[in-house]
C-alpha cells in the first residue's frame, strides 16, 4: 500500500519530479535523461498503469485522494497530498484535473522490431508540436495503425502535453525512433513497406486513387505543421498521396489530416 504523505512546502525535494512543468525546454531535456514522464488526470494515470508503466509517485489535491484510492492501495509508490495552491506553485500552472503521477519510462523498441509484425505504420518527420503529436497518436490508436516511427528530431510522445492530448493513446501504440533521416527510411522499405508521403501537392494521387487499403504493408509519412515533409523525405517516398480539398482550403492541420489518411489506409485492411 502506498504511503499518503501531506506536503506543505513547495520546495520539498520529494516533489522534484513535478517542478517546473511549464518549462518546456527544461522538461524536454530532463525527463528522458532521468527516465520519467508525467501523466495528468485520472484516466491517463490509469491508462499508464494498465500499460505497465511503473509509478514513481503521485501528486494529488485532497479531493482526488478518494477517487484514486484503489490505485493508491495497490501501489508501493509514495502519494503526496497537497493543496491546489501548492500544486500550482510546484508545477507552474493550475492543475485542473487535480492528479499527477510521475511514471518510469520503458526502454524503446527498435524500428526493426516494430516492423517485423506491423502492417500499417505512421512515420513522422520533425513534428515538434506536442498537441499534434498527441492528436496523431490518438487517431493512430483509434483507426488501427500498428506502430509509429519518429525521425530523430521529432518531439517526445511522452511529454505531458502529448500524453494528455492523446488521452493515453501514446501508451497503446508502440513507437520507435529512426536513427538516421532520411536514410532510415531504407530499412522501412526493405521490410516490405510502401512509403506513402502525405502532401497537398497537386501532383500527388488522391488517397482514393492510391487505394492504400489494398496494399499489403503501408508506411504513411507525415510532416510538421506548415512546412510539411522535407524535399529529401518526398524524394525518398515511393508515392505521393493527398486528401482532396474543397471550398478553396489548401490543406488541413496535420492532426486532422492524419486521421483522414489513417482511415483511408486502414479501411478494408486484410486480416492477418
Amino acid at each position: 500500500m502506498a504511503d499518503l504523505i501531506t506536503v506543505e512546502d513547495p520546495d520539498d525535494p520529494r516533489l522534484r519530479d513535478y517542478t517546473g512543468l511549464t518549462d518546456v525546454e527544461l522538461r524536454r531535456k530532463r525527463e528522458p535523461a532521468e527516465g520519467l514522464f508525467i501523466a495528468e488526470g485520472e484516466k491517463v494515470i490509469r491508462r499508464a498503469k494498465e500499460a505497465g508503466y511503473e509509478m514513481r509517485s503521485m501528486l494529488l489535491s485532497a479531493k482526488w485522494v478518494d477517487v484514486m484510492r484503489d490505485v493508491i492501495d495497490e501501489l508501493p509508490a509514495p502519494v503526496y497530498a497537497v493543496s491546489p495552491e501548492l500544486a500550482e506553485r510546484v508545477t507552474g500552472y493550475h492543475v485542473h484535473r487535480g492528479a499527477l503521477a510521475s511514471m518510469q519510462r520503458k526502454p524503446l523498441p527498435t524500428a526493426a522490431e516494430l516492423l517485423q509484425t506491423a502492417r500499417r505504420v505512421v512515420i513522422m518527420e520533425a513534428v515538434n508540436d506536442h498537441t499534434n503529436i498527441g492528436a496523431i497518436f490518438r487517431s493512430a490508436a483509434a483507426l488501427g495503425m500498428d506502430a509509429v516511427l519518429l525521425s530523430p528530431d521529432c518531439a517526445d510522445p511522452l511529454y505531458r502535453r502529448s500524453v494528455k492530448v492523446s488521452m493515453g493513446a501514446v501508451f497503446s501504440v508502440p513507437y520507435a525512433r529512426l536513427d538516421t533521416w532520411p536514410k532510415g527510411l531504407d530499412s522501412v522499405r526493405e521490410a516490405g513497406f510502401t512509403l506513402l508521403a502525405l502532401t497537398p501537392d497537386e501532383k500527388a494521387k488522391t488517397l482514393d486513387e492510391a487505394a492504400p487499403h489494398r496494399m499489403d504493408r503501408v508506411a504513411l509519412m507525415l510532416g510538421a505543421e506548415g512546412d510539411g515533409l522535407s524535399r529529401q523525405a518526398l524524394v525518398a517516398a515511393d508515392e505521393w498521396v493527398r486528401i482532396p480539398m474543397a471550398h478553396g482550403v489548401d490543406s488541413l492541420n496535420v492532426g486532422a489530416a492524419a486521421a483522414v489518411a489513417f482511415y483511408a489506409v486502414a479501411t478494408g485492411r486484410p486480416e492477418a
